[in-house]
Parts: structure tokens; C-alpha cells; sequence
């Protein structure tokens, strides 16, 4: 009997952000690294540090880190580092750079020396964020510099459809979308908690709770709340997260009835989506929008812009509501969900019914499959009898497949 098993992959993982920082690609690494070692595969992860030494049995390489002027809560590891001694005792099938900027030229750089295969994930729209954060002169050479950084990988990774879009028009190649998952049984609208809603609403849980949650940082748009909260003062606000901006923001909106709570992690931030009524998204410069499918999971109606890489999920009047990116039309919107209760609770039933396709087990099974395209050879072992067999050292392999014998052919 025959049969093809997948031989344990080796993957050397380079990222420019890492644990303590709170954010999406931290997260997405974190669940893949479970993921990693839930399927049997071996990793090493290469991170600034300050974090964990390992991680769901991932050592990591934590490696000094400069803070970044304008925006020191990111830290950048200089791309002068040699870790090529690590990588050769690990000895990887694969290298996977995020968000290479600094570090990832590093992984990049050994992968080549090695004869590695490497990928890359383009996960943040750092063009975007430079021109929000009032330095627009510079987006168009970061641009160029993405762009010649990327084409150094055999394959490139995008979280959605619409970034994937933008990517082919700037001339990015080999590109992949790897979408993003969501925890449907953490993130759930049986989380809901009387005493979040009232840490929520500032004491007042009878009125609508709005809820957002970002970093606070300027290309996140947070202000945009703002006039929400004055058009609309029945509602609630509540502010999830922090960031560089936040003293700024709270003396903003001093005199509403918002409330910042800081970063919430796990059960918390589980119970602030679900005690909330509405979720708003005000950045247009997200890749993906991981928040989105978050608040989504937990059952609640979503607004958001009509630009970023939620757009390959959010379906207006479907599964949630799109505006077109000022701050009337978001006011309008949210409006419509606090004068028509059955409008939300019919998007927030359709957002978790969508949510519940996108389990990260199924997400993350795609892309270890997408890397098994760039590894060399084929990552599969033909069991006979009780013995391994390695297809590539059977002479009659072509291009990657077995040519069985006479009479056998391979199992369904």
C-alpha cells in the first residue's frame, strides 16, 4: 500500500517586529509559530530583542535593536548583523523575511549565500503610513525600495486580493495572497460581559457602545472619531489600544464620553468586542485588517473605509458597511446601525457566519503548501511497506514527481 506523507519542513523566520509589541504581523507570527509546531515542522524565529528567548517551542534569536526616530516604539535591528553561523547549524529548507526592511535584509542577504529558498510577506503599507505621517516626499522612493528588496524572493506573500492589486500595479512579482484567520472560538459573541460593558460606556451600558481598536499612531486616523462623537452623543466611544499618539488623542477628546482603555490582550480584548454594539475601522492603509475579522467573529456590525485590504471581505449592506473615507459619511453610517437594530444585528450575524471561514488552522495549511512550492526537492516521501523513499533519489523523477513503476500509480 502506498501512500505520501509530508516530510517535517525546517523554516528560518526573519521579522522586523516582534513580542512585546503589540500589533497584526506579531500576531500572525505568533499563531503560525503554534501552527508550526501543532503540524510537526521545526522553526527558528530572528527578532529584536527584548521579547521571549523561545515561543511555542520556536527559539528565538533576539538581536539588538535601534529604536526608529519617528516612531520609537518600532525598533529596527541593523541589516549589518551576521547571523549566518545561526542559520548554517539550523540549516533551513526555507527562509520567510516579514516585512523586510531592516532585518529581513539580512535573511534575504544569507539565503543567497546559502542557496536557500526564500519568501517574503509584504504585510505592512509602509508607503501609506510615511505619507500620513506627513512625510509624503519619501513614499515614492520607499516604494522603489520595496520593490527591489521583494524581487530578491522566489515567492512573495500579500495578505489580500487588494494589496495584491496594488502591488502588480507598482510592479512587484512572484506575488502570493496569504490571507489572515481569526480565532472563532476566543473571538465570539458569548463573550460578552456586563461589567466590560459598563468599563465600556463610562458607566452608562443602556447607551450604544462603539468601539475601535488600533494602534495610536497618526496613519491609524483614530481622530477621525472625533466628530462622531460629537454628532452622535447618545453613543459611547471606546478607544482599544496605544500607541505614540494617545496623550494627544485623549486631550483631543476631552469633554466626550470616550474612553481609552489601553492595550487588551486574550480574554480581555475578547470580552471588549463582544460587549461592544458597533465596530469601526478608521485606518485606510490596512493590508489586511485583522481587527476587522476580529470584531466580525465576535458578532458585531462593521463600518469601514472603502479603501484597504478589508475590502476582500466586507461586503456592504451584506456583512458590514463601507464609507467613503471622510468623517461625515462614517457618522452617516454609524448612524444607520444605532436608528436600525435590526440592520445590526442581521451584518453582525452574516460577519460571523463569514469569520467562521477563515479558521487559521486552514490559512496557515495554505501556506505551508505555497512554501512546498519553493522548496527543493519536493517535501514528500513515498511510503513502502514500513520504509521511507525519498522521490528525488529515485532516478526516474522528472520535474519534481515520481515516474512509478509499471503498473503502479500514485494514490488518490
Amino acid at each position: 500500500m502506498f501512500s505520501w506523507i509530508e516530510v517535517p519542513m525546517r523554516v528560518a523566520l526573519f521579522t522586523e517586529v516582534f513580542l512585546p509589541k503589540t500589533d497584526g504581523v506579531v500576531n500572525t507570527l505568533c499563531r503560525l509559530l503554534e501552527h508550526l509546531a501543532w503540524r510537526g515542522h521545526r522553526a527558528i524565529l530572528f527578532a529584536p530583542a527584548g521579547g521571549p528567548t523561545r515561543y511555542a517551542e520556536t527559539p528565538v534569536i533576539g538581536l539588538p535593536a535601534i529604536p526608529f526616530p519617528v516612531y520609537p516604539e518600532l525598533r529596527l535591528v541593523p541589516p549589518v548583523v551576521d547571523v549566518r553561523d545561526h542559520l548554517v547549524a539550523f540549516d533551513p529548507d526555507l527562509i520567510h523575511v516579514f516585512n523586510p526592511v531592516s532585518l529581513g535584509l539580512v535573511g534575504l542577504r544569507h539565503a543567497h549565500e546559502l542557496g536557500i529558498p526564500v519568501a517574503a510577506s509584504y504585510q505592512t503599507d509602509l508607503p501609506g503610513f510615511i505619507a500620513r505621517w506627513g512625510l509624503g516626499a519619501f513614499s515614492e522612493p520607499m516604494w522603489e525600495f520595496l520593490r527591489r528588496v521583494h524581487d530578491q524572493a522566489d515567492l512573495n506573500f500579500c495578505p489580500s486580493h487588494f494589496t495584491l492589486r496594488e502591488l502588480e500595479r507598482r510592479g512587484f512579482r512572484n506575488l502570493r495572497v496569504w490571507g489572515r484567520g481569526v480565532d472563532v472560538e476566543r473571538f465570539h459573541p458569548r463573550h460578552a460581559d456586563p461589567q466590560w460593558r459598563a468599563r465600556l460606556s463610562g458607566g452608562r451600558p443602556d447607551a450604544p457602545v462603539i468601539l475601535t481598536v488600533s494602534r495610536l499612531s497618526p496613519e491609524k486616523r483614530v481622530s477621525m472619531l472625533r466628530p462622531l462623537a460629537d454628532a452622535l452623543p447618545q453613543a459611547r466611544l471606546a478607544i482599544v489600544g496605544d500607541g505614540p499618539i494617545r496623550q494627544m488623542l485623549e486631550y483631543q477628546f476631552a469633554g466626550t464620553p470616550t474612553v481609552f482603555t489601553g492595550y487588551l490582550h486574550g480574554a480581555d480584548l475578547a470580552a471588549a468586542y463582544a460587549s461592544a454594539d458597533i465596530f469601526v475601522l478608521t485606518s485606510a492603509n490596512e493590508t489586511f485588517g485583522n481587527v476587522v475579522l476580529e470584531a466580525m467573529a465576535s458578532g458585531l456590525p462593521v463600518v469601514v473605509p472603502s479603501s484597504g485590504g478589508q475590502l476582500d471581505y466586507v461586503h456592504h449592506e451584506v456583512n458590514g458597511l463601507i464609507y467613503h473615507e471622510d468623517p461625515e459619511a462614517l457618522i452617516a453610517q454609524v448612524a444607520r446601525l444605532i436608528g436600525d437594530p435590526l440592520l445590526a444585528r442581521r451584518l453582525g450575524a452574516s460577519g460571523r457566519a463569514w469569520a467562521e471561514t477563515r479558521r487559521w488552522e486552514h490559512v496557515l495549511d495554505g501556506l505551508i503548501a505555497d512554501w512546498e512550492t519553493i522548496v527543493h526537492p519536493p517535501r514528500l516521501t513515498l511510503l513502502v511497506g514500513k520504509a521511507r523513499v525519498d522521490p528525488s533519489l529515485i532516478p526516474a523523477a522528472q520535474g519534481g514527481r515520481a515516474l512509478f513503476p509499471q503498473g503502479l500509480s500514485r494514490p488518490g
